[in-house]
């Protein structure tokens, strides 16, 4: 008996079996590659806002410290003796904050600078009030340095949002300085009175000069708070900041009248609309109106950021459910086609096992008989019977005889 040739079973073809993987690769690839970026974006949005927001920190110690060194320094220039409290403890708060976040904003080096300077400044008033305004003139000088740092260490002057960004503004550069210019404008205006008419027509343009500094930066935070107000979608913030504003842009008004140069200046008055009293009065209005706008922009500027985070963080959340969503509906497509590849592998499996039967089976395909059956007929089949005579009984040899007479007759 012939064998037949063992068959291998069919399998599916190699583009049937690559296609499947090559789909899914090719609808995982761009999701991965969307979740990567809008992760990596919400990142860094997200650390700029979170770096801001120590920059706020920051911004809130040092407002004490500008107010109660203006303070400080007017009073050493008047030839008075001022408490030191509110100072120390200011710098005292201002300190814990750089220690906690100082090194991240990389404001460590200057605070330090800053803060060995404040601690120099002699308890008692100076004996020379120029020497006094020249010593603090220097001291207030590194504190509009540590400002810009802090704005530039954590990213407040790159904020991406109008409103922000004109917030930010305002408080870590416009604010202190024009605190700073306008103290300066009414402590020379108080040493210039002291003065001959020839020193005040020297100082005229110091006058002059301080008048311009002290002006600009009051009329730009003005400017910022405005358009903070018109830019933002937050209802809060313009209920909370235009109300203090419009007392700072009065006290401000006030002070640029009295510091108008109207005449030439006479000896033991300031070269001025009004004298040294009205000017430092028109100056601690304007302090006071400060004091109150500060914590306000510094709040609704906190509140902005972190909103900011929330909503980067609903992003992210959004992003990471609707990738999880797509590797799950993938891996689903994935068990289809890979159920379907097992299904086609066990039919044709089977088929070849079907073949396989068939071809052993009696009279199928390379079937042959046994050798000492080979020549019969097959079984079933009847075989042709050989050519016989029919004879009446009794006619054989030996009835011949009997029958005889009958043929005869026939």
């Amino acid at each position: 008996m012939t064998v037949p040739p063992e068959r291998a079973p069919r399998r599916p073809a190699l583009a049937g079996r690559v296609l499947p993987l090559l789909l899914v690769v090719a609808l995982l690839a761009p999701v991965a590659f969307l979740f990567v970026q809008q992760r990596r974006l919400t990142e860094d949005d997200r650390a700029l806002a979170v770096r801001e927001r120590m920059g706020v920190e920051y911004l809130r110690a040092l407002g004490p410290v500008t107010l109660a060194l203006v303070d400080t320094q007017s009073a050493a220039v008047a030839g008075r003796t001022a408490s030191r409290e509110a100072l120390t403890r200011a710098v005292e708060d201002a300190a814990s904050v750089d220690t906690r976040i100082g090194d991240q904003l990389r404001t460590h080096d200057r605070w330090t600078g800053l803060r060995a300077k404040l601690e120099a400044l002699p308890d008692r008033a100076l004996t020379d009030p120029e020497a006094a305004f020249v010593a603090y003139g220097e001291v207030t000088d590194l504190l509009l340095a540590l400002h810009r740092k802090v704005r530039e260490g954590s990213g407040l002057m790159r904020d991406p949002q109008s409103d922000s960004f004109f917030l930010q503004d305002a408080v870590s550069e416009e604010l202190p300085e024009a605190l700073v210019t306008a103290g300066r404008l009414a402590d020379l205006a108080t040493l210039a009175a002291r003065r001959t008419a020839a020193e005040q027509l020297r100082a005229g343009p110091d006058l002059a000069g301080l008048r311009v500094a002290a002006l600009t930066p009051a009329t730009d935070l003005v400017a910022d708070l405005r358009a903070a107000v018109d830019s933002t979608e937050s209802a809060k913030l313009g209920a909370n900041v235009l109300a203090p504003l419009d007392s700072y842009q009065r006290a401000v008004e006030r002070l640029a009248a009295l510091s108008a140069p109207t005449g030439p200046p006479q000896a033991g008055g300031a070269p001025g609309a009004g004298g040294p009293t009205e000017l430092a009065a028109a100056r601690n209005n304007a302090q006071s109106a400060a004091r109150q706008l500060q914590p306000v922009i510094l709040d609704g500027l906190d509140v902005l950021l972190r909103e900011r985070i929330d909503r980067l963080d609903r992003e992210r959340w959004l992003a990471g459910t609707a990738a999880g969503v797509a590797v799950l509906l993938v891996a689903a497509l994935g068990a289809v086609l890979l159920a379907a590849y097992r299904r086609a592998r066990r039919r044709a499996v089977g088929e070849h096992r079907a073949d396989e039967d068939s071809g052993a089976a009696p009279g199928g395909a390379g079937w042959e008989p046994p050798g000492e059956a080979r020549g019969l007929a097959p079984l079933g089949t009847l075989a042709p019977a050989e050519p016989r005579t029919l004879q009446p009984a009794g006619r054989g040899p030996a009835g011949t005889e009997r029958w005889g007479p009958f043929d005869a007759a026939r």
